[in-house]
């Protein structure tokens, strides 16, 4: 499976290391999906390619709390042959004062080849990036990006689609706080699709307009016709108070019921990053529609993504 893939890391900013999707190709993002698609195939054949990462130390390094991402890291790692290790921040030194720099001189003392890092500062993954001699992962930092969680939404939307170029992606909810959404708008736009953003402008960033997509204000004309309605969170934790009314009014007017999924595409995807909040953003009825929801089938890419990316970074490392 490791023979022959295009050496695509060449062209990014940082050849050994993922901290996000901004700037990059389509022939970059490319053989990520051929190859997540590929270890999608062999997860479900209930096969293993122990010998990929044998060898090699994966370390999750999560400032934030997470299930699904460090869970499909750790999944992926020890798939591939890893030996993973899960620090806890919360009993490590950094809760004790210890500075992230300081984190990363340990770190590198200990020979990690690959790391996994969470952080609610954006930027602080890049800053690792810059200390350490491991492969760095951004597995998402505060407002700034999520790049596994895009490229796992665009492996679910190929699967069902078979492509992306000319797909209407409608991103709905709490733009403004969403690395998610900024992962996504920057690999569907590089990919070809059209991306609709609908918020209410309180939950749009300030600069959306120069991220090429088409800014929607009400639900009705955001999902009309779309190929793919993609919920976002609520993430009241990062914002100030008086953004939303309240959850009951926020639902009423931006939440996803059947009533409002009708005005897609007949075979439209609803899709969520996760964790969902039912009757906030998304009713329970539309989450658990096995016609149109994939929100399971994206937890199950997850898995095959951070398997692809940590095997052509550790490849690029080998290289190095």
């Amino acid at each position: 499976m490791r023979d022959g893939t295009p050496h695509f890391f060449a062209r990014m900013q940082s050849q050994r290391h993922l901290l996000g999707l901004q700037g990059m190709h389509p022939s970059q993002i490319v053989p990520i999906l051929d190859l997540a698609e590929s270890y999608a195939l062999l997860n479900r054949s209930r096969k293993t390619q122990r010998d990929v990462l044998r060898g090699l130390t994966l370390i999750n390094l999560f400032f934030e709390d997470s299930t699904r991402t460090r869970t499909s890291f750790e999944l992926a790692g020890k798939r591939l042959g890893a030996d993973v290790i899960n620090m806890s921040v919360s009993t490590s030194s950094v809760n004790k004062g210890e500075t992230l720099l300081d984190t990363a001189a340990t770190l590198n003392a200990m020979r990690t080849d690959l790391l996994v890092v969470r952080h609610a500062q954006s930027g602080a993954p890049a800053l690792l990036s810059q200390k350490v001699d491991a492969a760095v992962i951004n597995a998402g930092d505060g407002m700034h990006e999520h790049p596994t969680q895009a490229l796992l939404d665009a492996l679910t939307i190929r699967r069902h689609f078979g492509h992306l170029d000319g797909l209407t992606v409608a991103i709905c909810g709490d733009v403004a706080h969403s690395r998610v959404a900024r992962s996504n708008i920057h690999l569907l736009t590089a990919m070809g699709a059209e991306v609709r953003v609908v918020a209410p402008p309180t939950l749009l960033p300030g600069a959306i307009n120069q991220l090429g997509v088409q800014v929607f204000h009400h639900m009705a004309g955001g999902l009309a016709d779309a190929h793919v309605v993609m919920m976002l969170r609520l993430q009241r934790e990062r914002m100030s108070a008086g953004l939303v009314p309240s959850a009951r009014e926020y639902f009423r007017f931006f939440g996803l019921d059947a009533e409002r999924l009708a005005l897609a595409r007949p075979d439209a995807l609803v899709m969520h990053p996760g964790p969902m909040n039912r009757g906030v953003e998304i009713d329970s009825p539309v989450a658990d529609d096995a016609r149109h929801s994939v929100i399971a089938e994206q937890v199950e890419m997850g898995v095959a993504v951070r398997m692809a990316v940590l095997d052509l970074l550790s490849r690029r490392r080998n290289e190095t």
